[in-house]
């Protein structure tokens, strides 16, 4: 039996009502009503075609037709508490050991990744017995409270900085303290985490873990110095600490390049702990941490029993395996090589016309487009990216905007993302262009007034 369909304006007020104002819509001052989904296309409740650039969750795209039927196939079957044996749990795990370092092969299936990177966390704490975490400035780890405390793009703008947490500047090369023309940015970057733990050291505390995004993405699509992490962690077990890897938006072959993005840094370089998440379920609630025998053992062996009672249930990995599938066989790594370096290429255009346009990096199909006031100063535009994000909107394109001052467009599309749909997006930002948009913008914002453009 269907469901009602509600019409627009009363789905809008039915969520005033009854969902808390703090979930917040994509869209908020004129929402998009989704009522189904195919591939990278989103369409409303009129049948209008949205270019979906938003939603890296349905990795390998919107109602995969592999992905629901494995679901629907196991459902029929069986789902059970993952305390029963069953095979598609260690079928599943070994699938992912495969495209992990030799020494992380220990997994531990959750369902979020803000409940991946909690369990990384008390990981750390019972293996190194100590209590202190680094992290990166503007990073975001979960929603949960133990997150929070270590996510400052939260902790920031409520409680405020545990005594146990410590930031360490985000090693970003466009607008950081060590920029694009500093002979060696991975190492300066890698140093700043030494002079943190040194801190650490003469408060007569101990480091515990280092924490961070193999690509920051909150923190405005990030790419690491090539090195960092490698150094990073080379101080920071010095110090009896260990790596982990949050790979809960960037996992699952998004680079193109590589499954993982922290093999970016290269082949030397292993975390001792990984989570993943979003992708892994291609919209389904399955998230995971890996580890090393050693770190899993530690935790073994305080004696307390580790139960999740959905993790790892016998649909999330009959679901998981699905989407290694589709990703094999549809050779989505490569297709994000190709796409992304074609939407990179396609956006650089822009960048030489438009000096409100300072910065286009990326790699595969995760990519940004960061927008300034003045190119030598490098001032956010905050203005002129929503005003972007809401005029492609109306060319039914969705974006959104990332990064601590809001002015970074950014692209995580599903997978299956085409040449034409990257094609599509440069003629939505051309047509921008057209209206002036960016010359508008421009003067509006050094004048600090709103940036209006009639349609």
């Amino acid at each position: 039996m269907a469901l009602e369909m509600f019409r627009k304006e009363e789905t809008l007020a039915m969520r005033k009502k009854l969902i808390g104002q703090s979930c917040r819509l994509f869209y908020s001052d004129d929402p998009v009503k989704i009522v189904r989904a195919r591939g990278q296309y989103l369409y409303d409740e009129n049948g209008k075609r949205y270019l979906d650039c938003i939603s890296n969750v349905q990795h390998v795209g919107h109602c995969h037709p592999s992905i629901t039927q494995a679901a629907t196939t196991q459902m029929e079957l069986l789902n059970a508490n993952s305390r029963f044996l069953h095979d598609n749990i260690v079928q599943y795990a070994d699938r992912l050991a495969a495209t992990l370092p030799d020494k992380l092969r220990v997994f531990y299936f959750v369902n979020s990744g803000s409940e991946a990177n909690d369990l990384a966390l008390r990981l750390a704490h019972q293996y190194t017995q100590h209590e202190d975490v680094i992290v990166l400035d503007h990073a975001y780890h979960g929603h949960l409270t133990s997150l929070i405390d270590i996510s400052p793009y939260k902790f920031q703008k409520l409680t405020g900085q545990k005594e146990w947490v410590h930031v360490a500047p985000i090693p970003d090369t466009y607008r950081g303290i060590f920029r694009e023309d500093h002979p060696n940015p991975a190492q300066a970057y890698a140093d700043t985490v030494k002079d943190v733990i040194d801190k650490v050291h003469q408060k007569g505390r101990k480091v515990s873990a280092f924490f961070s995004e193999s690509l920051p993405s909150v923190g405005g699509q990030i790419l690491l110095p090539k090195g960092y992490s490698t150094k990073v962690a080379e101080y920071v077990r010095s110090a009896g600490g260990v790596f982990v890897a949050d790979e809960v938006q960037t996992g699952f072959g998004r680079v193109g390049s590589h499954f993982w993005a922290f093999q970016l840094q290269g082949d030397d370089f292993s975390p001792d702990i990984v989570t993943m998440g979003k992708p892994m379920g291609n919209g389904h609630p399955l998230s995971c941490v890996a580890t090393t025998a050693e770190i899993a053992g530690a935790f073994t062996a305080n004696g307390v029993e580790y139960f999740n009672t959905f993790g790892g249930n016998p649909v999330s990995c009959a679901i998981g395996l699905a989407v290694l599938d589709v990703i094999e066989k549809e050779d989505l790594r490569g297709n994000s090589s190709r796409v992304g370096g074609h939407l990179l290429d396609r956006l650089r255009q822009l960048q030489t016309k438009h000096p409100i346009i300072g910065d286009v990096r990326g790699v595969g199909l995760f990519v940004g487009l960061e927008m300034v006031t003045d190119k030598e100063q490098r001032t956010p535009a905050t203005d002129a990216a929503a005003q972007v994000v809401r005029r492609l909107k109306e060319e039914y394109i969705c974006v959104s905007t990332d990064g601590p001052w809001e002015n970074i467009v950014k692209f995580k599309p599903p997978m299956c993302f085409s040449m034409e749909d990257a094609d599509l997006v440069f003629i939505g930002i051309r047509l921008l262009d057209r209206e002036n948009i960016y010359h508008t913008c421009h003067i509006s914002i050094l004048s600090n007034v709103f940036c209006q453009v009639s349609h």
